[in-house]
Order: C-alpha cells, then structure tokens, then sequence
C-alpha cells in the first residue's frame, strides 16, 4: 500500500519553515520550549473534528460501504452476462455496421441459481452466486472511447475536472474509522484520466482517493513508504503538534485558505494511519480457508484480484466508506477467445469469494458492491476473433447493499447492439448508488465558482426497480 497520496499535501510549515523560524528572531531556546510543551500534552492524539467525521444521510440508507469493481477496458456483456441466443444462431449474417458480420458468443451460457440468472461458463464459480445478483443488461454512455467513457464512469463528465464519486460519497457521508482514509483505490490505472478518477476535484482535498499499489503490478508487492516513525511515535506526534500550530497561526492571518486546511487534514490522517493501516493491510492475519475462498494460492492466476478484493474486505470491514478495486486489460480488440477467457478467469473465484465472505460475516447487506467496465462490446466481430466498442448497451451488475438479488434489469435487443429497454445512463448509476448510501443526489451539492455542483450535474434518475 502506497499513503504517499496522504503526504502528498504536506504542511505549509515544515522543517525548513522552522529552520527560518529559528534563523529570524524566534530562537531555538523558544522554539525548544514550545516543542517540549507540545511533547509533554501530546500524550493522546489530536480529536479531529469535522470533514471526515461520519455524516447523517439524508434517508434511511440501504447500504453504508461500497466496493466498486472497475474493469478497464470494457468487458464483452455478450460473452459473459447477457445471453443472446440468436446472436449465436445467426453468426456470419450482416451486422448493424456496413461490412460487419454479426458473432455469436463461443461460450455457453447457464441458467444459474433460483433466479434462472443468464451467466456464462466463463464464470463458473460466479454461477453459484447468482442469486445475490442483479444483472443491468441496458447500460448506456456518450462516447466509444476509453479515456471519455472511463472518466464519465468514475466523474460523471469527461469534459471537467470534476469530483469522483467515491470523493462525493465521502463528502456526502464521512467516515466510520477516523484512522482510515475514506475511500481507496487499489491499483487504478495510470492512463484513462489517471488520478482524476479517484480525485476530488474542488471538493476539499481530504475527500480524494488514497491509491494503493499500481497497474500491472502486483498488489501483494505495494509498498507502505512512511508507515514507521522516524522519530519515534511520542517525538514524531509533538513535531506533528508543532508544525500544525504553525499552520494554525497562518490559517488565522489568511482566515481562509483551503490548501492550509488540507496540510492540517492530511498530515494528521497519514499519522493516524501509521498504528492503523500496516494491520489492516496485514493479509497474513487471514485464515487459510479464507485464503482459499479468494484463490491467493502462490503462483496462481487469481491470486493478485484475490488479494486485491481480500484487502477490499478488510478496509470495509474497518469503516472504510468507498473501495474501488481496478482490473485490466479487458480492451479485446483481437484474439477474444484466449484473452477474455484469461481475464475472466482471473476475477471469477475471487469474486465469487467476495460475496460469500461478505455473506458470511453480515457485511453483505451494508456492503454495494458495483461490477462493471466503462461500456460493452459489439456483437459483431472485429477482424476474426475480436470485439469493438459500444457505448449503446453493455451490462453492469451489483450484489448486496439494497439491492434485488436474482434480477435481470432492461434488454439489450435480440443482439446486444443497444438498449431497447430501460435504458440507463451513468447519472442514473451514480444517483441509484447515492440513494442506496441513503443519499439525494439532487441534495448533495458544493457551491463551487457561485454554483451548486453536484455528482449527476442536471440529470440522472434513480432506478427504483432494482432496489429491494
């Protein structure tokens, strides 16, 4: 786990400030008496009040965690979620495209559970949890483009900077664990707006993503930088003190001032986090059968979205408020039926994993969790054995957290080419998952600029059909 994004507000007042201040008439013998007081009453730590203190919702929410399962790329929904019979019986015909020859699917697919879920063989072990499913089959966004589609998804724009949804959840509603960042995101992607995707945008900085880990690493293999105190615990807490008094004494002069703010905020979570998160982080504490549930067998392809979906857990578990898990590369232009088979079964014992330990240790009703791609494929073929983009349809589901298990929402069309039926929008996510936390998304806004900005801008609608 990487906290750097925690240091990376640093106090406006640091050493080399108080080296000025030593340097210009404060002297080190008052500087030494004021550090020594602060050593002496910073036995307890600091009693932060206010930006990440849980929140009341502004209804009686369904679902207090979300674990947003972001698979970058956009995931094939004709392969994997949405069953297209006729798709298959009539591979080779024309498609909607001049030129193109409709491809029907090379998997099979099961009717799964109770529900009689649509899931195919692709995900054998997610069968099993069908009936905790709720399958969106009429998923709509602007543009076929990765970097458009994938920011809209996480901002609900691609033409601002704006907050991200687990920044606005945040903002919305706090936290329950004090010695946690709020919302984390493991292993998001370098490219596709980088850091905005978890950013806060004009939302106060202490609302934005901590990231943990990289892309195409390993997340077992994350380093913890500044987890241990330099100084010592006792010393590290009076430095910490002092140099927030400081900023204190500035946030005075300027009376308001958001980067000071944020110096004070970040500083004193990423202390918090030196006793919390190395514990937290701590997947050996695990038993083997829980080992096991996600697939984290050494040398074995589910064991890094094991491990990642494992870490998810726990952070919810500890009061986390939002958890994004990122999961590439699912852009199967070419060779479809080696690659989305290897990417499906990277994520299909772990998931399965997720919900039944969820399931097991009554997280799952509080716990959203949220799968999806930043849009679909297309059900005719690209080249020989590949899939284009299509923003027109694509399927999301989601488990527990309030919502109907064992339901498929809206319809594709005979072929999967676009939403014919309930269509839904981004916004519509966003403001469905906003009032499954128990909050209006119409309501919460942040006067930015001399306007009220909120997540959804002017649109979005709430699909109450998939809520329990």
């Amino acid at each position: 786990m990487n906290i750097r994004q925690c240091n990376s507000i640093t106090p406006l007042v640091n050493r080399r400030e108080i080296l000025k201040y030593t340097s210009c008439g404060f002297g080190w013998l008052a500087f030494s008496s004021l550090f020594g007081k602060v050593a002496a009453a910073s036995t307890q730590p600091m009693v932060v009040d206010g930006p990440l203190a849980a929140k009341t919702p502004h209804f009686p929410a369904k679902a207090k965690h979300v674990i947003f399962l972001c698979m970058r790329g956009g995931p094939s929904h004709v392969d994997t979620f949405d069953h297209k019979p006729l798709l298959t019986k009539h591979t080779g015909r024309p498609g909607p495209r001049p030129g193109s020859k409709l491809l029907g699917s090379p998997w099979k697919f099961q009717q799964s559970g109770k529900s009689g879920l649509w899931i195919s063989d692709l995900f054998p072990n997610l069968q099993k949890q069908a009936d905790q499913l709720c399958m969106v089959h009429s998923m709509q966004t602007d543009l076929p483009a990765h970097p458009q589609a994938f920011l809209r998804l996480h901002t609900g724009t691609s033409q601002f900077i704006r907050p991200s949804v687990g920044a606005w959840t945040l903002y919305g509603l706090g936290t329950e664990n004090q010695n946690l960042p709020g919302f984390v995101s493991i292993t998001p992607p370098n490219g596709f707006g980088g850091s905005q995707n978890y950013g806060s945008s004009f939302l106060p900085a202490i609302y934005q993503g901590t990231k943990i880990g990289a892309e195409n690493r390993s997340v077992a293999g994350a380093e913890l930088p500044y987890l241990k105190p330099r100084l010592g615990r006792q010393a590290q807490r009076a430095e910490l003190d002092f140099l927030n008094t400081l900023n204190q004494q500035k946030l005075q002069r300027d009376q308001h001032n958001p980067d000071v703010e944020g110096a004070i905020q970040a500083a004193e979570l990423a202390f918090k986090m030196q006793s919390a998160m190395p514990e937290v982080s701590d997947l050996s504490r695990e038993s083997a059968a829980t080992k096991k549930l996600y697939g984290i067998e050494t040398g074995s392809r589910t064991a890094n979205f094991g491990n990642k979906l494992l870490l998810a857990r726990r952070l919810v578990e500890n009061g986390v408020r939002f958890v994004e898990v990122s999961h590439g590369n699912w852009d199967h232009h070419f060779n479809l039926t080696q690659n989305l088979e290897n990417s499906c079964n990277d994520i299909d014992l772990p998931l399965a994993g997720l919900i039944s330990d969820l399931k097991s240790r009554g997280l799952l009703d509080k716990t959203l969790i949220v799968w999806t791609g930043e849009f679909g494929r297309t059900p005719y073929a690209q080249g020989n054995d590949g899939r284009d983009h299509n923003n027109k349809a694509f399927t999301l589901w989601m488990a527990g957290g309030g919502v109907k298990p064992g339901m498929a929402y809206g319809n594709s069309g005979d072929y999967g080419h676009e939403a014919i039926e309930n269509p839904v929008s981004i916004h519509d996510l966003h403001a469905t998952m906003l009032a499954l936390l128990g909050l209006d998304h119409e309501r919460l806004t942040y006067n930015y600029a001399g306007r009220d900005f909120r997540l959804t801008d002017v649109y979005g609608r709430v699909v109450k059909d998939i809520i329990a």
